[in-house]
């Protein structure tokens, strides 16, 4: 009974949150979010990497060897989105693989992680969440406009922050003080405008594809859970930090992957990847609260 309890402790707050997003962007569908992405984006993700990634909550030798665990996951990724979007005969699927490639770690695994193992769940969660936070600004633009964009990279000060937090790592600098209870302050005020945004953008994406959208889903909420247990039997993890791999590779499709899309990529492009966020993120209301369970139960 102990263990239903401690799942709802972990789930509940979530989900709450983004049920809260989700009745103001029905109550108003033209709440305008752009001061929570540019929040987001250009001071709240920084200081949640700065926060979560100090010597307190993580060491280097752990941040380095989660960080190339979840590479590998990524890579896997890459090959089961290459795969059902062959089967589907998808025409363009290099632009249609960055929903299966890059997860929803940060909007949904952070807090999912932190509430499940405190701080130090937080912090190897921060570490995955740092690789993909890379990834979306590479890999992601790369896959959405079909050639890389030094440029996009160069002005994120999230690259600029994880570059910051990994150097303080590696020479296990402490932050002072005053440093850590600001970005303290922001990592909690941006988890919660980042959950609350999440539940109004359901709100406004749009499923055009359910069929397509339902089976590319799978492979992203089903088999993305299937390949982190399997790395963590691979490499013989264990503890939290096994756990929380596990958790974040379950998480649904990036709304990031969205918004970079509708930048480089066709509407046509960007309307099956709306789709699949949508599809994935629904399912996750199903899929994440057993996964989590699981995580809990044996990775404790």
């Amino acid at each position: 009974m102990e263990i239903y309890i401690q799942l709802f402790n972990v789930l509940f707050p979530v989900f709450f949150v983004v049920g809260i997003g989700y009745f103001l962007g029905k109550k108003n569908p033209k709440i305008d979010t752009t001061f929570i992405t540019n929040f987001a984006a250009n001071i709240g993700s920084p200081a949640i990497v700065i926060y979560s990634l100090n010597s307190i909550n993580i060491s280097f030798s752990v941040f380095k060897d989660y960080f190339w665990y979840y590479l590998i996951a990524i890579f896997c990724f890459f090959l089961v989105g290459t795969i059902f979007l062959y089967f589907q005969k998808t025409k363009d699927i290099i632009r249609e693989l960055p929903p299966f490639v890059m997860p929803n770690t940060g909007n949904m695994g952070l807090p999912i992680c932190l509430f499940a193992y405190g701080s130090q769940g937080l912090g190897v969660a921060a570490a995955i969440s740092a690789l993909i936070i890379l990834c979306h600004f590479t890999l992601g633009v790369f896959l959405a406009d079909r050639k890389f964009n030094f440029e996009v990279i160069s002005k994120s000060p999230a690259f600029y922050s994880v570059i910051v937090a990994v150097v303080l790592l590696y020479y296990n600098i402490k932050l002072p003080i005053f440093i850590e209870n600001t970005t303290l302050l922001l990592t909690y005020a941006t988890i919660f405008l980042i959950l609350m945004s999440l539940g109004i953008a359901l709100t406004r994406l749009k499923v055009f594809s359910f069929k397509k959208a339902l089976i590319s889903s799978i492979g992203r909420v089903i088999l993305g859970p299937i390949i982190g247990y399997l790395l963590i039997i691979y490499y013989n993890l264990e503890g939290f930090a096994a756990g929380v791999l596990l958790i974040q590779c379950s998480m649904p499709s990036a709304i990031l992957n969205y918004l970079v899309g509708s930048i480089y990529s066709p509407k046509k492009i960007v309307d099956n990847v709306a789709s699949m966020i949508v599809v994935s993120t629904l399912m996750s209301f199903v899929t994440i609260p057993l996964v989590v369970f699981f995580a809990l139960k044996y990775f404790n």
